[in-house]
């Protein structure tokens, strides 16, 4: 009786693969896969963060790569069931290249491939010390003179830097630096994190009082060491700058508090940085290979450029240096922006008493907190999700399993039933004159971040106060001008203000590759974020992957680390390997280098 279970046609299609592959058989690897497909893969096969549509550009890339790769063993993991549903077989699979292990997700139609992922797991002979691997830590027996571990890291934290140089310098030590710097150090891969705040985990300390992560726990963790079961769901900043300095000290980070980066210089001859950095009052040179940038998306901030912001007599601050609402009680505030900052800033400062205004100049995504936990995030990361067997590590790989192209598919729906019960929500906030959207094709709030990185609010309370005014709103006016007493829109209005918060949100990360090293490696490098999607703020054309973003850019050496806890969790995982290939001298053919359009 023939077998026609998903786990036969799954073995069936990578048994074909396999084959292609170990002849060299580009067209028949190429015909495995359906006319509408999608190959995503994370380093394994292209060196690079790469998707690839359609058989054309897969064939393309075989063509140029399988000589290099060698990719062998593909089989299913028979830990995970292959399933199928709605005519769509999914199921996991394993293999191996010359370099490296791999995983990877599988999608079938019709007997032919839909979607594949491929990831890199480990490098072959640069395995991470866990497991039957994990060291002993004790010194048994006797040996003249030895250290104990406290002696090892003394030394090591004095040298490195000075007489010993390291192989990667990050510079940024908030949540992306940190987690990216963890990952090198299992590795083995020698890292300063430079830093310029006192303590690890002051980006979040230092911001605003009532900052929370809007995310829930689940979808937070950090790599090696996950959240305590009784981590609270949405976690205050302060707990999170906590969380972070603890995990910076267990996981033996050599972390640079308290200095600047003063500059940075590549040497194409030498093939090395030259990062001069200022610790403790002395000017130091730090000369490493490789340069990450993990100074964050929202790190460069965006200040407007409104006439007469020198003419205005109260105070001015932008959302991200926003002290909190203590000295603000009884002042009248205007808040421009109508983002997450905005309506945080907005209910904070409504809670001391002060009169607060939100200008809002475009329209804003919302979304419920409770709605997109149990609708958008609940079958992947939620305490749903955990009782039925769902990891971290599966989770994320599901979720990068799906190509960006076709992403807003699968997210429409999601939304659509999030606006269906929340129609009173929605209808109070627009009935109030706020503008809503949910995004330029309905996709909603993921497929916004992706493409953009702002336009949205998770609601965690600040809405209602939109909606019964107590927050004053005035939406879909600009600014004309600052005067002595406050804002003038250009319909004439004029909104009076002790202190005016500006929400205005971040720039691109290469604007801090043209203030640290030149404006000519920035243009070469080119924007960082989106996806090329020709959508509101993410000019085409068509990129596919985040810009610039966790691999190879036109500036050698030079790497961008970023985004929410979930991605620096994530995406530090393939950087990290890209870092350790090049320290170990593993040959690294990059295939499909991101091309240039759009310099910031």
């Amino acid at each position: 009786m023939l077998d026609d279970s998903p786990h036969q046609k799954v073995e069936t299609v990578l048994g074909k693969l396999e084959r292609a592959f170990a002849n060299n058989d580009v067209d028949a690897a190429a015909n495995l896969f359906q006319d509408d497909c999608y190959w995503r893969d994370l380093v394994t096969f292209t060196w690079n963060i790469k998707t690839l549509e359609g058989h054309n550009q897969i064939r393309d890339m075989l063509s140029d790569q399988l000589v290099h790769i060698k990719p062998r063993d593909l089989r299913q993991d028979l830990k995970e069931v292959a399933t199928e549903d709605d005519g769509v077989v999914q199921g996991w699979i394993e293999f191996e290249t010359d370099a490296a292990r791999g995983y990877g997700h599988i999608r079938l139609k019709n007997g032919r491939i839909w979607s594949l992922l491929t990831t890199m797991s480990e490098l072959k002979g640069h395995e991470e010390p866990k497991g039957f691997l994990r060291p002993l830590g004790a010194q048994h027996g006797s040996k003249p003179n030895r250290k104990t571990w406290k002696e090892k890291r003394e030394t090591e934290a004095a040298e490195l830097g000075y007489s010993d140089q390291p192989y990667c310098v990050i510079i940024g030590g908030g949540q992306g630096g940190i987690a990216l710097g963890a990952r090198l150090r299992q590795l083995g891969v020698p890292t300063i994190i430079v830093e310029k705040n006192e303590r690890p985990g002051d980006s979040w300390r230092k911001r605003y009082k009532s900052l929370c992560l809007h995310d829930p726990v689940w979808y937070d963790h950090l790599p090696y060491i996950p959240f305590p079961d009784n981590w609270p769901v949405f976690a205050p900043k302060d707990k999170i700058g906590d969380w972070l300095e603890m995990y910076t000290k267990v996981m033996e980070l050599n972390y640079w508090s308290s200095t600047v980066c003063k500059s940075a210089k590549f040497d194409e001859v030498s093939g090395e940085w030259t990062v001069v950095v200022e610790r403790e009052g002395e000017e130091i040179v730090l000369r490493p290979k490789q340069l990450v940038l993990a100074t964050g998306m929202s790190g460069k901030v965006n200040w407007p450029k409104f006439k007469g912001i020198d003419v205005f007599k109260g105070e001015q601050q932008h959302s991200s240096q926003h002290p909190g609402p203590e000295a603000y009680t009884g002042k009248k505030v205007v808040v421009v922006g109508s983002n997450n900052s905005a309506h945080d800033i907005c209910a904070a400062l409504w809670e001391v008493g002060a009169d607060v205004t939100m200008l809002q100049r475009s329209s804003t995504h919302i979304v419920k907190s409770d709605s997109l936990m149990e609708i958008g995030l609940g079958d992947l990361y939620s305490e749903r999700a955990v009782a039925s067997g769902m990891t971290t590590r599966k989770a994320d790989l599901i979720f990068a399993s799906l190509p960006y192209r076709i992403m807003h598919e699968f997210q429409i729906p999601i939304y659509n039933k999030i606006r269906e019960k929340d129609a009173d929500f929605y209808r109070r906030l627009e009935k109030a004159g706020f503008m809503l959207d949910f995004g330029d094709d309905d996709s909603g709030l993921f497929m916004k971040y992706l493409r953009r990185g702002s336009g949205y609010y998770i609601d965690v309370g600040a809405c209602d106060l939109v909606a019964d005014g107590k927050i004053k709103l005035i939406s879909g006016a600009n600014v004309r001008e600052l005067n002595e007493n406050g804002i003038v829109l250009e319909d004439g209005r004029e909104l009076e203000a002790d202190l005016i918060v500006y929400a205005t949100g971040y720039g691109s990360m290469n604007g801090w590759a043209a203030d640290l090293i030149s404006k000519e490696v920035a243009d070469k490098v080119g924007k960082c974020w989106g996806l090329g999607s020709s959508t509101t703020k993410d000019p085409g054309p068509w990129e596919g992957e985040q810009r610039n973003m966790w691999k190879p850019t036109q500036q050698e050496a030079l790497w961008f680390h970023g985004g929410n806890l979930h991605q620096s969790r994530h995406y530090s995982q393939y950087l990290s390997l890209q870092l350790k290939a090049r320290m170990e001298g593993i040959e690294t053919p990059v295939y499909g280098l991101q091309e240039v359009h759009h310099l910031s």
